[in-house]
């Protein structure tokens, strides 16, 4: 059973808790704060349990070069790449703005720090939980020390290979054990034959003592839903407000209506997903009592005959007779009264059956 922890206060994943749900604002907001707090109220509204931002320290996490070089797109927010960032980015002050009204409003808060010194950022405001976006995943030194903070993690693995992965596994591993590994591919849209599902499955033979889930960035809810079937713990989706809006995140991600939808399903598979024990429910008894088979009398037979497989046949009868899956076991036996053709074999008329051996 893999280990379950606390990923947030009060809020247990893996093992059979509920899957933790994450809606990933990231950099839909447009760079506009109030849009931003519009994104946490709507993600609370539909059922999620945690809103995440991408936390970046521009100059960390890109060189020089890599800012001033143009950026000519329709998802562009100014003539450099650097400009365009900078008006996505919240500072540090209007991080603690958007953590306070997460508080407010009542839903968990947390960002992907997206270098080194964002996620020193975060770690000082004391989100509940690290995420480690797939960009990150193969950084060691990154992963090092972000697992070195204490603090719980949700890694996803886009563009990795399971080697890679182990190696992950086995990082992380060494100095914190309050963590989760999430199957992702990295394209926006992501086309259903790209998904592969049954990494999650992998996942959970090759880290068998840790949580496993999904990042999906498909469109619709069906794929996220049949992940959590086959067992992720924790789901990640990308939502928006509009999805004609600028960005390229915006394509990939749920509208409001949406996430209601996945929250709802999720809740519902989860329910479905019930025991691993076969039985008889209490909720099947009207059905088999009303419609359920048992064992007949196929000839008349007389008082004292030994039953042959032959004298016996299975209909839906009145009262109830044998089981039907017990037909077998009659055989053999002896009948202690007359049974009429067609009559119900109960119980109570055929000898031995049923009855227990002294020892």
């Amino acid at each position: 059973m893999p280990s379950t922890f606390e990923l947030c206060p009060g809020r247990m994943i893996g093992g059979d808790h509920p899957c933790f749900i994450i809606a990933e604002i990231g950099q839909n907001h447009q760079g506009d704060i109030e849009i931003a707090k519009k994104m946490i109220k709507m993600a609370k509204d539909c059922g999620a349990d945690c809103a995440k931002f991408q936390k970046s320290e521009l100059e960390y996490k890109f060189s020089k070069r890599a800012l001033e070089r143009p950026y000519d797109s329709k998802n562009s927010w100014g003539k450099t790449y650097g400009e365009h960032k900078r008006h996505l980015e919240f500072n540090h002050d209007q991080y603690r703005e958007l953590q306070k009204y997460a508080a407010e409003v009542g839903i968990f808060f947390t960002a992907s720090g997206m270098d080194e010194m964002a996620v020193e950022f975060l770690h000082e405001l004391d989100v509940p939980f690290l995420k480690v976006g797939s960009g990150d995943t193969n950084n060691f030194p990154y992963l090092e020390k972000t697992a070195k903070k204490g603090r719980p993690m949700v890694v996803s693995s886009g563009m990795q290979s399971m080697e890679t992965m182990r190696q992950v596994y086995k990082t992380v591993k060494q100095h914190n054990e309050n963590f989760a590994i999430l199957q992702c591919t990295s394209a926006y849209p992501l086309e259903p034959e790209n998904v592969n599902l049954r990494v999650i499955t992998e996942y959970q033979k090759e880290f068998p003592d840790i949580p496993i889930g999904y990042s999906g960035h498909e469109s619709g809810t069906y794929v996220s839903v049949a992940a959590v079937a086959l067992g992720a713990k924790v789901i990640e989706r990308h939502v928006t407000l509009d999805k004609t809006w600028k960005g390229s995140d915006h394509a990939a991600s749920l509208v409001p209506s949406e996430l209601a939808e996945l929250v709802r399903a999720i809740r519902l598979v989860e329910k479905a997903m019930g025991s691993n024990v076969k039985q008889m429910l209490p909720c099947e008894k009207p059905c088999h009592d009303k419609l359920g088979k048992s064992v007949v009398a196929q000839v008349k037979i007389p008082k004292g005959t030994v039953l042959t497989l032959d004298m016996l046949s299975v209909k839906v009868a009145e009262p109830m007779g044998v089981a039907a899956e017990d037909i077998f076991q009659l055989v053999g036996k002896t009948v202690t009264e007359d049974v009429e053709e067609d009559e119900s074999v109960t119980p109570e008329v055929v000898d031995s059956y049923g009855k227990k051996i002294k020892c």
